[in-house]
């Protein structure tokens, strides 16, 4: 069975505090996540000091701030990140952080990363993704708001610098995202084009959609949580509670249990109810020994412990070896 590898995105829902980013490790880990995921930057290096908030943040914080004033209050310090990694290793789950920029991409490599997380945003920046590429690591790369010709760039550079083990993130950037705006055959088109593993990174509301993208065969599953949708801060609303973060955990492995092996034959469960739903053929009506079977006198009927209707045409003509009463099993 394969099992789809499941990130757990706290991102910056810790809104810059050190106890709730334990808090979230602490809840990823009971909901039965594979990993759970931050974000790693310095603010002066991620954006400029006129950069302005995207829609949704404008909704869910103080639309008066920059965005640079924004992300400086969701900021946690390389010593904070090394005690997050120790705190998930005494939890049993995986550790990991998107770098935003090329000193976090040191910082983490330090701390001893070796699989790096490529957010949509970054897709085209080269000196980033060169970077990456020379770590000759594993990639994920999430692939928001990009056309085939920008992935393919994107795969070039790593692929330039030494990196080929990548997974490509299917992913809509926006938060939530419409359902109508999801498109999750995508995630199959980037298969197609370009031959590595694929998964989906979600941002839509419930779990509908990354349920129904490890149907579709996807490897990995990116999903936001948090510990409450209510608390201030850009990506609370569009991420999953705790509960529901262990609900679409449930459902996918319930889902990976249920693709099976893809040979179409009677599952161990179902053959105690081949007799039982199945039909033989019987006598319609009493028929004496010597008479002949005949579309009128034989029908078919539960269970199927006899001769499968099936083979109506060999016994229909034949000559009856013994009487038979009405609803019996006919032999020939």
């Amino acid at each position: 069975m394969k099992k789809t590898f499941i990130i757990a995105e706290a991102g910056v829902n810790h809104n810059g505090s050190f106890e709730l980013a334990k808090q979230l490790v602490d809840k990823a880990a009971w909901a039965g996540a594979d990993c759970i995921k931050f974000q790693t930057f310095n603010s002066k290096n991620l954006v400029s000091k006129n950069a302005q908030k995207a829609e949704y943040q404008k909704k869910t914080t103080d639309s008066s701030e920059s965005q640079l004033d924004m992300l400086k209050k969701l900021e946690l310090s390389k010593e904070q990140f090394v005690e997050l990694r120790d705190y998930c290793n005494q939890k049993g789950i995986m550790f990991l952080s998107t770098p935003f920029d090329l000193e976090s991409i040191d910082f983490l490599a330090s701390i001893g990363v070796k699989t790096w997380k490529i957010p949509s945003g970054e897709i085209t920046n080269y000196p980033f993704l060169r970077a990456i590429g020379k770590r000759k690591e594993s990639v994920i790369m999430s692939t928001g708001m990009c056309t085939l010709v920008e992935v393919r760039n994107a795969i070039s550079v790593l692929r330039e610098f030494g990196t080929d083990d990548i997974t490509l993130l299917h992913c809509t950037t926006e938060y939530p995202a419409p359902y109508d705006s999801v498109n999750l055959k995508a995630m199959l088109t980037l298969q197609k084009e370009f031959g590595y593993r694929v998964g989906y990174s979600d941002h839509t509301n419930g779990i509908e959609i990354p349920v129904a993208a490890v149907a579709m065969g996807a490897c990995v599953i990116e999903k936001h949580f948090t510990l409450d949708k209510n608390m201030e801060g850009p990506d609370h609303k569009a991420s999953l509670e705790p509960e529901g973060l262990k609900q679409m955990v449930g459902s996918i492995r319930n889902v990976e249990v249920a693709l099976g092996d893809g040979v179409k034959q009677p599952s161990e469960a179902e053959k105690k109810n081949i007799a039982i739903a199945r039909k033989s053929i019987v006598a319609a009506c009493d028929i004496k020994k010597g008479e002949k079977f005949t579309e009128n006198n034989l029908t078919a009927k539960r269970p199927g412990n006899g001769i499968s209707p099936m083979r109506w045409n060999e016994v229909v003509g034949k000559i009856a070896i013994r009487n038979f009463c009405a609803d019996e099993t006919v032999e020939i």
